[in-house]
């Protein structure tokens, strides 16, 4: 393999792993700052148990995503320099914003909820959870902002060479990130609601703590069928987007070398031959298509090839037509995984309105292995996004094969995919050995030792004098 094909590689390998940590925390924040909400306003002691249980794998998933952050951005300047000097001027300015705004935020207020629950009023320790929840969103925007600027280059001028931000707003104002952000942000609140849901379903099949995970449980789905619904409607502008920003995107997703018929119908499934570019053995919804292209039920869709031929024109010779069968499955798994949300989500609030939830353990059983269903499609979610975007790193403007570090051997990025490989195995069997050991320890495991039958010095007080104490009888405790 040559360093190009290596360094893509390394790339797609390490922001997946990387794309593991940060939907979790995103979904993980915002359900404990409604637990605590409830907590506050409620005065029932259950909720408080239920923030702390959770807490903790967030704490967990933070620190590790921190780590995997740090191998994410070093290999800009490692494998792709080329590409950093081009857009460096643009790209950095958002990244400094996350690391020095949301970041900070994030830890800071971690900070301050971990240490300041005996030190702070209720609603000002509520309050830091809140502004926790609210950095780990700002933490998306900044790096969607980043991210559309590669889509939808924005904001710039071209200076020796460089492209050089002249606008600011532009890049906040990007209308791919006003697409992508809003259903990032809702696949992140359905990986934490399906997290919390599955190890819940689990401690209702064991009959553990079950009034606890029965209300953590009933919060998470309620939390999933929201973040569904609204993935799908901002899907559905995505693909609205794509057919007059990224057309050759969306004709790949569907698989169509020719223009399709007006109206358009959707493919469900079909066998993508890249060799004789045709599609065969197609399964079609019709008017689908029209619909997600144009919001109406009629209209048709460009093909690859009556694209190719126009970028052509534009860009010079060359091979616009990306990846076909990778867009084409990535986008049928994302879509899927996001339909199959909904469905379990609505199916478990109506067990749980039927007051059938804890005692269906066929569906408790199905919902542990679900955890994992928002994490597929927000993998293949991004594949489609990025890989649907070649032959080009920022569209229009420069190619992938023109934005890899040209003095980096092959070796060399081999040794640190390899290198970095492993650190993530690491890191991975220690997330899942932390989480194994805080779900089976469980909210309660130990009973809280009753302070007052402890003295400052560490030794126990006789019980005849703890209960002298309890009954104000001073003189016989002294003595």
């Amino acid at each position: 393999m040559d360093a190009l094909i290596l360094a893509r590689i390394q790339f797609a390998s390490t922001t997946l792993f990387h794309f593991i940590f940060v939907p979790l925390s995103i979904g993980l924040a915002l359900l404990i700052a409604i637990m605590q909400t409830l907590y506050v306003f409620k005065k029932k002691e259950i909720y408080w148990k239920m923030t702390k249980f959770w807490m903790v794998f967030f704490l967990i998933n933070f620190a590790i995503g921190a780590v995997t952050g740090i191998f994410q951005e070093f290999q800009f300047g490692m494998n792709w320099s080329t590409y950093s000097r081009f857009v460096g001027d643009i790209f950095g300015a958002p990244l400094a914003f996350e690391a020095l705004l949301a970041f900070f935020l994030e830890a800071t207020f971690i900070g301050v909820w971990m240490f300041g629950r005996d030190k702070l009023p209720k609603k000002l320790h509520l309050a830091s959870i809140w502004l926790v929840s609210l950095g780990t969103i700002l933490s998306a925007f900044w790096i969607m902002a980043a991210n559309s600027f590669m889509h939808n280059p924005v904001g710039f001028v071209l200076e020796n060479g460089r492209a050089e931000m002249n606008d600011f707003l532009a890049i906040l104002t990007n209308e791919k990130l006003w697409v992508a952000f809003p259903h990032t942000v809702f696949g992140s609140f359905a990986t934490g609601a399906f997290f919390v849901a599955g190890v819940s379903a689990w401690y209702l099949i064991k009959k553990k703590d079950v009034e606890i995970f029965k209300r953590s449980m009933n919060i998470a789905l309620v939390m999933g069928l929201v973040s569904g619904l609204a993935i799908a409607f901002t899907g559905h502008a995505q693909a609205s987007y794509l057919m007059h920003a990224q057309p050759m995107k969306m004709a790949a997703a569907e698989g169509l070398w020719e223009d399709s018929g007006d109206p358009a119908a959707w493919t469900l499934v079909a066998n993508i031959d890249v060799e004789n570019k045709e599609s065969t053995g197609r399964i079609d919804v019709p008017y689908v298509l029209s619909y997600l292209a144009y919001g109406k039920f009629q209209g048709k869709v460009e093909g690859m090839n009556t694209l190719q031929e126009k970028y052509v024109l534009k860009y010079g010779d060359g091979n616009y037509v990306p990846p076909v069968k990778t867009t084409f499955w990535s986008f049928r798994i994302m879509a899927g995984t996001g339909g199959i949300l909904i469905l379990l989500s609505g199916l478990g609030l109506f067990l749980s309105y039927r007051k059938k939830l804890a005692a269906s353990t066929k569906y408790l059983k199905f919902m542990i292995p679900a955890i994992f269903l928002p994490f597929i499609g927000n993998s293949f979610g991004w594949i489609m996004s990025e890989i649907g975007r070649q032959p080009w790193v920022v569209n229009g403007l420069m190619k992938t094969a023109d934005a890899v570090s040209p003095n980096v051997s092959a070796g060399k990025v081999l040794f640190s995919l390899i290198a970095f490989s492993i650190v993530y195995l690491i890191l991975a069997a220690v997330m899942v050995y932390l989480f194994v050991r805080v779900i089976k320890k469980g909210p309660h495991d130990e009973e809280e030792e009753d302070v007052s039958t402890v003295d400052p010095f560490g030794t126990e007080k006789p019980k005849e004098v703890v209960e002298s104490l309890k009954k104000g009888e001073l003189e016989h405790a002294t003595k």
